[in-house]
């Protein structure tokens, strides 16, 4: 359906001063806080988990060698999405139009739908991957969960028992990544190195990163966390998290979230020969996901 005249009456008319409401300002790309970019040339990607060796044993004197096997354990399939959307303009609206702006004006409006688009996007692996969430990992259980299996037993990216963020709650969280173990259970040197939040939670953040001492304590004990370097890159408000208390944090594991662009945002104007209007359009290509999972940690807040 195209813009037509009856949708713009009142930029018809003479003495118009002001058109307001596309002019709000918008969040920065707040997605690249959370994934690592790369380009994508083929209807999906797939990345593969492998498990090296358990550990070493002790050879008896005579005895043969105990050898073991590597394998692959699951893999994590990104699927490119088409992301599109478009307008027509009638002719009579384009050459009845006093201020010459429409096509403009309502250009930038799509970019801007586009764009707000791909941030709702990212985050649902975020938003959708706790416990009970529909968002899964490559090794078919949620994104975020006490129990991703793995040939030695299991592994942890989220608190045993779900907490708001707080000075508990985060050196736990902190202590857990730290402890996390590879596909043979043996230790791997992770660490957190970004902490993801919602707007509701940033003056929390702000007091548990950057106060010199314990917060909401008489006593006249160091900032831990802070006085460690803990999470050295701080903090960053994601405005478009649903969940108000959960809390999340990026770590040093390679190969964690991603995010694959297949094609980059493009647009496109043509006129249609029996109508005469005028049609525009915006197309992109790109997929979300996870790799491995020990890249991200997270509490859904008690």
């Amino acid at each position: 359906m195209a813009i037509s005249r009856n949708q713009l009456v009142k930029e018809l008319e003479p003495g118009l001063n002001a058109l307001f409401g596309l002019e709000y300002k918008q969040y920065e790309n707040q997605s690249a806080d959370i994934y690592a970019t790369e380009s994508s040339d083929r209807a999906f990607e797939e990345e593969v988990m492998l498990s090296g060796f358990a550990q070493a044993q002790v050879k008896p004197e005579g005895s043969g060698v105990v050898y073991d096997n590597a394998q692959e354990t699951f893999t994590a399939r990104y699927t490119n999405e088409t992301i599109a959307l478009a307008f027509a303009i009638t002719e009579e609206a384009i050459e009845d139009n006093l201020y010459d702006r429409l096509a403009s004006r309502y250009t930038k409006a799509l970019a801007r739908s586009m764009a707000q688009t791909k941030q709702v996007k990212s985050v649902n692996p975020l938003n959708n991957g706790m416990p009970g969430g529909t968002f899964n990992s490559g090794d078919g259980v949620t994104l975020f969960n006490t129990a991703h299996p793995t040939i030695a037993g299991t592994v942890s990216n989220t608190l045993a028992t779900a907490a708001d963020l707080n000075e508990t709650s985060l050196e736990q969280a902190l202590i857990d990544i730290a402890a996390m173990t590879d596909e043979r259970g043996l230790k791997i040197a992770a660490k957190g190195m970004k902490m993801i939040i919602p707007s509701a939670l940033q003056f929390t953040a702000e007091r548990l990163m950057s106060s010199a001492g314990r917060v909401g304590t008489a006593d006249n004990d160091i900032n831990a966390i802070k006085s460690m370097g803990m999470i050295p890159q701080g903090y960053s408000v994601n405005n478009y998290v649903t969940d108000t208390d959960a809390f999340y944090i990026i770590t040093d594991v390679p190969n964690g979230m991603k995010h694959f662009q297949r094609t980059p945002l493009s647009t496109k104007m043509e006129g249609d020969f029996d109508t005469g209007n005028v049609r525009y359009k915006a197309r992109e290509r790109y997929v979300f996901g996870v790799s491995d999972y020990r890249g991200i940690f997270a509490s859904p807040g008690a």
